[in-house]
């Protein structure tokens, strides 16, 4: 069952009338909706939900966001806004976090897209299946582990002069470091990616975060 923890992050205090951010903490698509909160000042209140014991596919959930995933933002007014990638570029509107050049936005947008599609399915599904179903890093599908190594490859040129458009902090690095960052619960060694740790480094910095584990 969902656990109003009222979290309303480092800026102010969250009230009845806050939006409310449905997540669960082990989830990196959860986690990046957190930040961009934090990081804008946004008044909220985090909602727990616990992914592996069912919580996304209560009736009372289904009912905000059919399609039984988080993360989900809530408005007082009910509307309600699901996928990672919509809801930061929803909530970071006007802000620095979008860059204002057109092209500049669109490069933003195609790594925003690229996370989604060849990232994400790679880094998270290995950390997944090591992390919460107990699968050894040994035993992943070696198919998988090309996908991971090829996602952190590509992405490993991409932030070889700091951030990833734009010299600047982006959405676009907000929601790739929630994963990569987290890519050795999966065994996946960030060691030969000596680029992406660094701009890890960078990007925690700018969020106010610490270092992962």
């Amino acid at each position: 069952m969902a656990r109003d923890v009222i979290q309303p992050g480092r800026h102010g205090k969250a009230g009845a009338n806050s939006v409310e951010i449905w997540g669960d903490r082990i989830s990196g698509n959860c986690l990046k909706v957190q930040w961009i909160a934090d990081r804008l000042g946004l008044q909220h209140r985090w909602i727990d939900v616990d992914i592996l014991a069912g919580d996304t596919r209560s009736p009372a959930f289904l009912a905000m966001n059919p399609a039984g995933q988080v993360p989900l933002v809530r408005w007082p007014d009910g509307r309600t806004l699901a996928q990672s990638n919509a809801i930061l570029l929803h909530l970071a509107e006007g802000s620095a976090l979008i860059p204002a050049d057109a092209f500049t936005r669109a490069k933003m947008l195609e790594w925003l897209f690229w996370e989604q599609y060849s990232h994400e399915p790679a880094v998270a599904v290995a950390r997944f299946r090591v992390l919460y179903q107990g699968q050894s890093p040994d035993d992943l599908d070696p198919a998988l582990l090309a996908k991971c190594a090829a996602a952190l490859t590509r992405l490993e040129a991409g932030v070889a002069d700091g951030f990833l458009v734009g010299r600047r902090l982006s959405l676009a690095d907000v929601a790739l470091v929630a994963y990569t960052r987290m890519a050795g619960d999966a065994g996946l060694s960030l060691d030969p990616f000596p680029a992406i740790r660094r701009w890890i480094g960078l990007v925690e910095a700018e969020l106010g975060l610490p270092p992962y584990r």
